[in-house]
């Protein structure tokens, strides 16, 4: 297939699905002799392509560097060919706070893609052989992963650099993965990874080891079950079976701390994002404002009010609250003792186990219908299996586990900081078993 014939036909199904929010110009790439394909979610930065973060605030930005991952694919063979939509900054589960197309899950139009890393996991889910660059925060990446039946993995806080992201919140964001397979995954992961003086964080990793090793036993917390579909829970319990019969012992533990993660978690983020997001007032960052004899307030508030969408608000209003003072103490030094408390929990059960596993949603991708039915809290409950992980910084795959009336279902393994390797090992193993059944809308 030529470019320009590749490119017609990821405009053809941008058209149906809307998962990117920017396609290259055929006349600028072309695919090198053993090149791939990859995608980059919206807030990380290229050359090629605008970086909007998927908010009318940063309209016509485009960055004049590329992300450590964008480039570090680049020089493995990768054309970057499309960013791809997100909830604005990534806030949102479902992909439905996006300021430039309202990405389709690919096995129904009608559903959601999940978020905030929607664009990506439905790019990886209709093309076959496409590689995604993804983000999580709380669960961008396995959430979404989750509803388009791919695999999608996130390394340790860490593992990858964050240069060229566009922060949500700096101590949770996490740059991975999503692809149909888990081979894929696990050869490109090591590419992305490692230490880059760029970006502090990333230089205090160990080597990474993706020596494939098998998982003996794992553990399910206690509870897990609560608050699923009852279709969802069949699916897990068959997925536990599957995990029985590849050799593994399961065991429930208890984890009580796992409760308090959610609340911990959205303190946090919208603690940290609220601060991020202070830069874009039309000045330096941010659309223009260009009215320069306005009173500064009304300057700063004027772009603020108009370009930052509804969950970007609220969100700002909720960090800015729990830095107070008055409540810092009471809000955000609590969730940090909480975050300190739930990574303890973690590795004592590691200390006897090679991994955790929980189903990753509770529910297969909702209809947009029923998404505008939710109150922006039932929105936040829909994360309390993929914040805990996020919350300590914890590598995680989502791993498609069986389909509900054609909708996929996903699994959620866990590991220690740092074991990417036994992440891989599980997702190789699987997916050896586990037989998908994709879409018929590939090129």
């Amino acid at each position: 297939m030529t470019e320009d014939t590749f490119i017609r036909e990821l405009k053809r199904l941008n058209q149906r699905y809307q998962v990117f929010s920017e396609i290259v110009d055929p006349d600028d790439w072309s695919m090198p002799e053993d090149g791939f394909h990859f995608s980059a979610k919206d807030n990380i930065c290229s050359l090629e392509l605008h970086t909007r973060a998927g908010s009318r605030i940063l309209d016509g930005y485009k960055p004049p560097f590329d992300a450590t991952s964008v480039r570090r694919l680049k020089e493995a063979g990768g054309v970057l060919v499309a960013k791809d939509n997100m909830d604005e900054f990534g806030f949102g589960t479902f992909s439905t706070n996006c300021a430039y197309g309202l990405p389709k899950n690919p096995y129904d139009t009608e559903r959601c893609c999940g978020g905030s890393s929607g664009g990506s996991s439905a790019a990886a889910c209709l093309l076959e052989g496409h590689l995604a660059l993804g983000e999580s925060t709380g669960g961008s990446i396995a959430c979404p992963a989750a509803f388009c039946g791919v695999y999608g993995l996130t390394p340790t806080y860490g593992r990858v650099s964050r240069y060229g992201l566009v922060d949500y919140a700096n101590s949770l964001d996490k740059i991975g993965l999503l692809s149909r397979s888990a081979e894929q995954v696990a050869e490109y992961l090591p590419i992305i990874s490692g230490k880059d003086p760029m970006d502090p964080t990333s230089c205090c990793q160990p080597e990474l080891e993706l020596a494939r090793r098998d998982a003996r036993r794992v553990a399910v917390p206690k509870g897990t079950a609560e608050n699923l579909d009852g279709d969802v829970a069949s699916s897990f319990m068959e997925s536990l079976d599957a995990l029985r019969s590849l050799g593994m012992e399961v065991d429930e533990v208890s984890m009580p701390s796992l409760r308090f993660a959610l609340p911990a978690y959205y303190i946090l983020a919208t603690s940290e994002s609220s601060t991020n997001l202070a830069r874009y007032g039309g000045m330096r960052f941010g659309t223009p404002n260009k009215n320069f004899t306005s009173h500064f307030n009304d300057f700063f508030s004027e772009v603020r009010s108009r370009d930052f969408g509804k969950e970007a608000k609220r969100r700002i209003l909720l960090g800015t609250f729990s830095r107070m003072v008055g409540f810092r103490d009471r809000y955000y030094m609590k969730a940090l003792q909480v975050r300190s408390l739930v990574t303890d929990e973690y590795r004592k059960v590691f200390e006897n186990h090679d991994l955790v596993v929980t189903p990753t949603m509770p529910f297969v991708a909702p209809r947009f219908r029923e998404i505008e039915g939710m109150s922006p809290l039932d929105m936040y409950k829909a994360d309390f299996l993929t914040v805990p992980p996020n919350l300590c910084g914890l590598p995680h795959v989502s791993m498609p586990s069986g389909y509900i009336n054609g909708m996929p279902v996903g699994i959620q393994v866990v590991a220690p900081h740092w074991e990417e390797g036994r992440l891989i090992g599980i997702m190789l193993g699987w997916e050896e078993r586990f037989k998908p059944e994709w879409p018929e809308v590939g090129l």
